[in-house]
């Protein structure tokens, strides 16, 4: 035996026994591998550690027992979320022969939602979020009130300091807390507060008869708290939510800058056996669609089951009511699901006893018997409100069949695009400059404005993997455009073209011909509108290359700095007075570049297309709701809703050239 050990450890270069094989115990799992149960370590993961404890104090909620939740960000890094629900048990957990509270903070699976009567309903079964958040905070202290009495246990990176302790008399029961996240972990802890308000308005929305209150306790120039001048500047601020209107006021606020199609909204709140049913909905005249979907107050932004089943009911009720109306005729083929639901604002929410989400994030709802349950309810609910409502009804069904011919249409534009490319043999643009390498990876297309800097462009650039495409003027406005219309638009054409991806129902990512879709317009009000015109076609009809990173922006200098031979470009008014500081030189030249036609070859290369010096930006949708709401505004009709956003905005604003 002992020469065998000793052959395979010869053998394989290095030791493969019993004792190599590493057992983590505890929380020992979650700090190996925190992206298995919060997604990232990055901000996403960062600010579902506040959703997990927020979670909890909203499952108090939902059974009824707790009304007011606090949760506050504070100057240390730390968060810190109170309720007035019935504060987690402390006495001892007769399986683990500890106290139920530290059973809860340092154990996987463990919890009051597993079984029996403690929650009807609650943000799931993992049975791991306050643990695991726990487990990837440098510090955690958690204080109960129960009976009376305040108990309190602190704890280090998921480890307790010192068993739960009795440290005094209260009056309400209720659970506080206090969590730092671990910079071990995180490599920013930076919060955001905007962020963390629209999470919390959420549930809100969804969770009748609680308040929530949230207050920002950092200093924005961060000063820290034991500091003299800590407050004396402070930005901080405090919001308070409490909604008597539920899913109905959810979709006020949604639609708070769009035009509603019909004046009464959809709502129902229904129990189909054990699982509670509520969704509300009003169709906007704006042709995208916003559906969001909870299941037990838990977002889940994939949808899943509960989300289908109203889809189907949904589509199934309008093509019913539109055949009993005469909206459709009995050669006529059905309204589809994306015709059913073109401009509509939905919230649907469900509470169920056992929910199965797939992965620890959430996203996505598995339960088969939550689509039959959400099935039923609102196919019942949505009939009852059409007969009641025929005004609104007539609103929806002719938005649906004016989405049907619209389809129908972009279809028949969007074949004969996809025709022409395969009759002119793939042809691409004549004003595309094409690169040459067949390498995927390492190719660019840059978006420029006009013939001018595309001249330029053409010159300045690496052919072997960077593509030019000039684009004439400002394309057409594709937030209140049909898709028709948009693939009549010889620029737009050109860029589908060049892009290879399609569009619509036949996009295909991998068809993409370009790793890098590079927007480069020039650094003035013109530019910027060509910019945003740019950005709205890619948000609304490629998000997928968005999604994937694909799509950035060229940031060119404002200014070319020269004195003697020296030559520096600088891309704001900081940057430019700290290059002639640091020359200590008077006479140097300074050229405000216009437009990137300015720019001779070389020095369009050199600033803006050398991948060695270039400054690029990667466009992301952080927030998509908050993104759709922004798009309206800003290249939506309502000049006045825009007007108010200009001029709330107009003083964080730099680099404008007015």
């Amino acid at each position: 035996m002992a020469k065998e050990k000793e052959k395979i450890k010869k053998d394989g270069g290095e030791s493969y026994e019993a004792k190599d094989i590493y057992v983590l115990e505890g929380l020992e799992p979650v700090r190996k591998r925190p992206g298995m149960y919060i997604g990232s370590t990055g901000v996403d993961g960062l600010h579902h550690l506040i959703w997990e404890v927020v979670d909890n104090s909203i499952d108090e909620a939902m059974a009824g027992y707790a009304k007011n939740i606090d949760v506050s960000l504070e100057a240390d890094d730390g968060v810190k979320v109170v309720d007035d629900g019935r504060g987690i048990p402390v006495d001892i957990h007769p399986q683990t022969k500890k106290s139920a509270l530290e059973t809860v903070l340092c154990t996987l699976h463990a919890g009051g939602k597993f079984g029996g009567e403690s929650y009807k309903v609650s943000g799931g079964l993992h049975g791991v979020g306050v643990s695991v958040v726990n487990a990837l905070s440098e510090f955690l202290r958690a204080e109960v009130c129960r009976s009376g009495f305040l108990y309190a246990q602190e704890y280090s990176r998921g480890k307790p300091k010192a068993n739960v302790k009795k440290i005094g008399k209260c009056q309400k029961n209720g659970t506080a807390v206090t969590f730092k996240p671990d910079n071990l972990i995180f490599k920013e802890i930076k919060y955001n507060f905007e962020r963390v308000l629209e999470h919390l308005r959420q549930q809100a929305y969804l969770t009748s008869g609680v308040r929530i209150n949230v207050i920002d306790n950092r200093d924005a120039d961060g000063v820290k708290p034991e500091s003299k001048e800590f407050g004396k500047n402070s930005s901080r601020k405090s919001h308070s939510f409490y909604f008597d209107g539920g899913l109905v006021s959810y979709i006020k606020f949604l639609n708070r800058a769009d035009k509603p199609q019909h004046v009464n909204i959809f709502q129902v709140s229904k129990t189909h056996e054990t699982i509670i049913v509520e969704a509300a909905f009003q169709y906007t005249e704006d042709m995208q669609g916003k559906e969001m979907s909870f299941a037990n107050n838990i977002y889940t932004p994939d949808g899943g089951m509960h989300l289908t089943g109203f889809r189907t009911a949904l589509t199934r009720t309008i093509n019913d009511y539109a055949r009993k109306n005469g909206y459709l005729k009995e050669g006529d083929e059905n309204l589809t699901g994306d015709d059913s639901r073109e401009g509509i604002t939905l919230v649907v929410s469900i509470k169920l006893r056992e929910p199965q989400f797939e992965g620890q994030t959430k996203a996505k709802l598995g339960n088969p018997e939550a689509r039959t349950a959400v099935e039923i309810v609102a196919g019942e609910a949505i009939t009852e409100f059409f007969e009641k409502n025929p005004q609104d009804a007539r609103s929806v069904v002719e938005k649906a069949a004016l989405a049907a011919r619209a389809r129908l249409a972009a279809k028949a534009a969007r074949e004969t695009v996809l025709r022409k490319g395969a009759f002119e043999g793939s042809l691409l643009p004549g004003k595309l400059a094409d690169c040459s390498s067949d390498e995927k990876e390492e190719t660019e297309l840059f978006l420029v404005e006009g013939d001018s800097a595309g001249g330029s462009a053409k010159m300045g650039r690496n052919r072997e993997f960077q593509a030019i495409l000039p684009l004439r003027g400002k394309i057409l406005n594709v937030e209140k455009s049909r898709l028709d219309k948009i693939l009549a638009s010889k620029e737009i054409y050109n860029l589908i073209i060049a892009l290879g991806t399609a569009v619509g129902d036949e996009f295909d990512i991998a068809k993409l011909r370009y790793n890098k879709i590079i927007i480069a317009t020039d650094a003035d009000v013109d530019g910027a509108h060509i910019r945003t015109l740019l950005m709205t076609l890619f948000y609304r009809h490629f998000p997928r290359i968005i999604e994937d990173g694909h799509l950035y922006i060229a940031q060119p200098p404002l200014y070319k700095i020269q004195h003697g031979k020296t030559i520096r470009y600088a891309y704001n008014d900081e940057e430019k007075d700290k290059i002639l500081k640091e020359m200590e030189k008077t006479g140097a030249s300074i050229q405000r570049y216009k437009g990137l036609g300015e720019m001779n070859p070389g020095q369009l290369w050199e600033t803006t297309m050398d991948p060695a010096a270039r400054v690029l930006k990667q466009v992301t949708i952080k927030d998509a709701e908050e993104t759709d709401r922004v798009f309206d505004i800003l290249m939506g009709e309502d000049v006045s809703l825009r007007k108010r956003f200009i001029q709330t905005h107009a003083a964080a604003a730099k680099d404008l050239d007015v």
